[in-house]
């Protein structure tokens, strides 16, 4: 079947195997599709997943419609990051960026992110496809067995492609919305390097009836902010990136509905398979694992967008439209957009956090409590950093704070407690220690024990 597809003779209208996979259905398009797709055919599994394809469909993508650059928007959004920077400072106690900010192209964001996308877009398409190897297989008759290898391993290499080219065809996409680098609340670019995207933040500004040069400024603040947390925090990159990929590679799929849609499957008409790939249908719902897995990958996110929106109203309190600009991007990232709809999509996770204002209002109260010296030190170390019950209830985390102690949760406030106690001496009751309930693992017969309350031998 799939070579007589890539034929042009498997009685499947191309353009609509096109538009189920969500990737353009014009002549030229499609011609480009099954040209790679062919390509595809002929990797062995050992060679993975061709990337390069997701990069080819992003620039693509974006570079529709792009426009230049005006001198004038250049000098204007380098003056507005030099400002920016001086008001951060005053702030934030985290150190200034070392390199000069940039300004990107749609197409130069989408190359300069795309390592990162494939990066975390990798797991799951790896699951998929050993899903369905290994439904293939497991459902194969004993005599066909040798036959659905191979096509198994064909289906790897088509499927891993149409992953690439759908990943990129979002990506594109997505440099068409994004008003910076790290707008989407991701470490996209690499440390220390900050950038904001000269066309979309002119469209971002379009009918807000806020001065332009306010709007570039209240961005450039934010783009610093973000850049300098994960240049300051080093830990938080790699922290949040494995948290996402380990998230991804639980991700399987529902081999009952793929059954459903395969024995229902109409040529002519693929608008099931396509509402199946855009909504998630043919992925098995979330694990308890991958839930609580996705609690605190949330909260993480949630500190990190919360951190920057508190002290971008910080050093933007002198801009008299920055509460309407604040309030524009709360309601853009409520939203969302088609393209990071597609994105939670193919990567199984929605990007914007939705405890934010929780965790805005956390990081007020810690700044009111310490200052700001005392709130930035928390991102020294993840153990350091507020829970999802500091989220709940930030008054404890601030009065904690303020006394001199540190952020953590219930257990490591309750260890802390009992090593004092252990300390000066205390040791807990009978009736708390010991897996048979006499308080002592070794027994009563202990000659050498030492009656309660006193010290025990060394």
């Amino acid at each position: 079947m799939l070579r007589e597809l890539l034929s042009g003779s498997g009685g499947i209208d191309p353009s609509k195997l096109a538009g189920a996979a969500g990737l353009p259905n014009d002549p030229a398009s499609i011609a480009a599709l099954f040209s790679q797709l062919q390509q595809a055919m002929q990797r062995s599994e050992e060679e993975g997943i061709d990337w390069s394809l997701a990069l080819r469909q992003a620039e693509q993508r974006a570079s529709t419609g792009q426009r230049q650059i005006a001198a004038a928007e250049t000098e204007r959004l380098d003056r507005a990051f030099d400002l920016a920077a001086l008001w951060l400072d005053e702030a934030v106690e985290v150190s200034a960026l070392p390199g000069t900010p940039e300004l990107l192209t749609r197409r130069s964001w989408a190359a300069a992110t795309m390592p990162i996308w494939t990066q975390l877009a990798e797991p799951v398409a790896t699951s998929i496809a050993d899903s369905l190897t290994r439904v293939m297989s497991e459902q194969a008759p004993e005599e066909l067995r040798s036959m659905v290898q191979g096509a198994s391993r064909m289906m790897r290499g088509i499927g891993g492609a149409m992953f690439a080219m759908q990943l990129g065809q979002v990506v594109g996409q997505l440099s068409t919305e994004v008003v910076s680098g790290g707008d989407v609340g991701l470490p996209l670019l690499e440390d220390g390097r900050a950038a904001l995207l000269p066309e979309n933040v002119v469209e971002f500004g379009e009918g807000l009836d806020i001065p332009t040069d306010q709007v570039e400024l209240y961005l450039a603040v934010r783009e610093l902010a973000h850049a300098r947390l994960f240049r300051h925090a080093r830990w938080l990159r790699l922290h949040l990136i494995t948290a996402i990929t380990a998230f991804a590679r639980g991700i399987d799929v529902d081999v009952e509905r793929l059954e459903q849609l395969a024995e229902g499957f109409d040529p002519s008409n693929t608008d099931e398979l396509r509402d199946a790939v855009a909504n998630g249908a043919l992925l098995r719902p979330k694990s308890p694992e991958q839930e609580a897995a996705l609690g605190r990958l949330e909260t993480m996110l949630a500190l990190v967008e919360g951190w920057v929106d508190v002290v971008t109203a910080d050093a933007t309190s002198r801009l008299p439209k920055s509460d309407a600009v604040a309030e524009t991007i709360r309601r853009r990232r409520a939203t969302g957009g088609p393209a990071e709809s597609a994105l939670a999509t193919l990567v199984g996770l929605e990007l914007r956090p939705r405890r934010l204002r929780d965790a805005a209002a956390m990081w007020r109260a810690v700044t009111d409590a310490v200052g700001i010296g005392g709130r930035d030190a928390l991102w020294a170390h993840p153990d350091l950093l507020p829970t999802a019950a500091d989220l709940d209830d930030p008054a404890p985390l601030a009065a904690r704070l303020a006394s001199g102690g540190e952020a953590g949760g219930d257990a490591d406030a309750e260890f802390d407690e009992a090593l004092e106690a252990l300390l000066r001496g205390e040791f807990p009751p009978a009736d708390a220690a010991g897996d048979d309930g006499t308080g002592d693992d070794t027994g009563d017969d202990n000659p050498g024990e030492a009656p309660e309350g006193g010290p025990r031998p060394a």
